[in-house]
This record gives structure tokens, sequence and C-alpha cells, in this order.
């Protein structure tokens, strides 16, 4: 249901260089009744999807590292981050997207995905929603090295590791990236490993 209390006024593009930066000036009507005219901006990179594969016979999950310069402009002296396999929609429905993904990026081909919910990252300033999924795998699925496209710029390292390591990681902050932070925590809330 739309907002009958925003009025958007006027859009700009900022910039379209590698997604879509808008500033967006509108009219919002207020608790009290009265009006006021804000302008933020937005960024508009689409949206996504992101899963944590496990194994319960191992109790191991797979995860990814790579290079992210936002993080690095922010502190992190390697700029590397510890993430769930995760990646843009580009048209297709989240499963087919996050199922592709998972085998360009860790090399398992995976059939059957659970969604487990949606979320918004950061929605002071970024449209993207993702879906989260959970799968489980094994050995037998793994039909590629991965590490994601190299005509995308992607040099990905496939990390398989103990799920209480990966809780160890959260605690010491080697693992810092928030989407997988709540998959690992909605596999041990529901008890799967």
């Amino acid at each position: 249901m739309q907002n009958s209390n925003v009025h958007i006024e006027k859009t700009e593009i900022l910039s379209d260089n590698w997604y879509t930066l808008k500033k967006i000036t509108f009219n919002i009507q207020r608790k009290d009744g009265t009006t006021e005219t804000q302008s933020r901006e937005a960024y508009d990179r689409g949206n996504g999807a992101v899963i944590l594969l496990y194994n319960t016979t191992t109790k191991n999950i797979v995860l990814t590292r790579q290079f992210r310069m936002p993080t690095y402009l922010n502190g992190n002296p390697s700029g590397m981050l510890i993430e769930a396999c995760a990646g843009l929609l580009d048209n297709d429905n989240p499963e087919d997207c996050i199922k592709r993904e998972t085998e360009e990026e860790t090399g398992y081909k995976i059939s059957k995905v659970e969604k487990v919910f949606e979320a918004y990252m950061s929605p002071g300033s970024v449209t993207e929603i993702l879906h989260f999924f959970i799968a489980e795998y094994s050995n037998d699925m793994k039909v590629a090295d991965g590490g994601g496209l190299e005509h995308e710029g992607e040099n990905i390292e496939v990390l398989e590791l103990s799920f209480e390591t990966a809780l160890q990681m959260i605690d010491s902050g080697e693992i810092k990236d928030a989407k997988t932070i709540m998959l690992i925590q909605h596999i041990r809330l529901k008890g799967i490993l």
C-alpha cells in the first residue's frame, strides 16, 4: 500500500556510473498534520540474494572471502571480508539467482534451497532488499572450484569451516558481514547444526 503522506516532488540522478544514486526531494506529512519538505539520497543497485550452505554430517558451512573496497575505506586494513555467498538478482527470481551464484562463487551445484526471510540491509540509504536462503550441501555436489566470474572482476576464495569456528569468528570480529552473521545465527537459533 502506497503511503499517502509522501509526495515526491523531484528526483535527480547524481550518478549512474556503477548503479544509480538519486537525490529525491519530497513532502511528508508529520504526525501533527504539518507538511515538511525533505531531501534524501538513495542508492539503487537492485535486489539480491544470499545463502548459507551447511552440512549436517560434518557440521561445516561454506563461506567466501573477497576484497571489498568500502570496508577497506572504512578501516579494514586488508579490505578482505568473509561472507556468505551472495549476488544481485539481475532480472532472475531470487531462487534461480542464488543457485547460479552458489555454483559460480563456491563451485557447489545445489538444486534445493530454503528461503528463510527477506531484509533491508541499509534502509537509510540503499534500496536493496535481500532474499535469505539456506541449503544443505555435500561433497558430491562440488562441480567446480568456484571463485566467481573473472569477467566480472571476481576473485573469491572459498572457505569450508566448522560451524563452531564460524561462531567464534563472529565473537572475535573476523566475520563482520551482517548478512553472514544473520544466517549463521539463524542456523544456530533453529538448531540446524
